[in-house]
């Protein structure tokens, strides 16, 4: 197309000069617009050819060359334009699919870690049950001895009331009643 273009140009440039000659003719008369002057169709033609031969040798092929060049180069700027979005599609893609295995380790992170807690808090729970269970053992252990030491003692001082009681009533030998009446009055003065 652009070749055409160019030739259908030079076509107007190279008739124009010929027009001209025509009209510096000035003595004749003007012809009209549908005579015919076969030296100036003549001349015309050759200084087309010439002009067309000229300018096909020089000009056409640097501008068919150039603008050929300049076509390529739109053409790789568009394949390097198509290539380098499909580089930042997969690089987008890439760095999409490093943040959701990044979230997804983030999770697994986060719930190993309440698993992690929720084992510890059973663990010291476990722990402090059995630091209580231990606590109430002992507890009840000494309470047990205690109990005991106290029975024993108690025991010991029924004894020796019963030992001083029984030494009173011997001394004082006297009827039952008297008897009953002393220790009464021994047990009263311990209270």
């Amino acid at each position: 197309m652009p070749f055409q273009t160019l030739t259908r140009s030079a076509f107007f440039v190279a008739l124009a000069p010929a027009l001209a000659l025509a009209q510096e003719h000035g003595a004749e008369p003007k012809p009209g617009l549908l005579t015919s002057d076969g030296g100036l169709m003549f001349w015309s033609l050759i200084v087309f050819i010439a002009l067309f031969f000229i300018l096909s040798k020089f000009a056409f092929g640097p501008i068919t060359q150039a603008v050929r060049a300049r076509e390529d180069a739109l053409t790789q700027a568009i394949e390097d334009a198509r290539k380098d979005r499909e580089a930042a599609a997969k690089l987008l893609a890439d760095h999409q699919a490093r943040i959701e295995a990044a979230r997804d380790e983030a999770q697994k992170v986060i719930v190993e870690g309440r698993a992690t807690a929720e084992a510890m808090k059973a663990s010291m729970l476990d722990d402090t049950h059995k630091q209580q269970q231990d606590l109430l053992d002992r507890a009840r252990r000494d309470i047990d001895a205690e109990r005991v030491v106290a029975i024993a003692e108690l025991r010991r001082e029924a004894v020796g009331l019963a030992i001083a009681a029984a030494g009173r009533v011997i001394e004082h030998n006297l009827d039952d009643a008297q008897n009953r009446k002393l220790v009464e009055q021994y047990l009263a003065t311990i209270q």
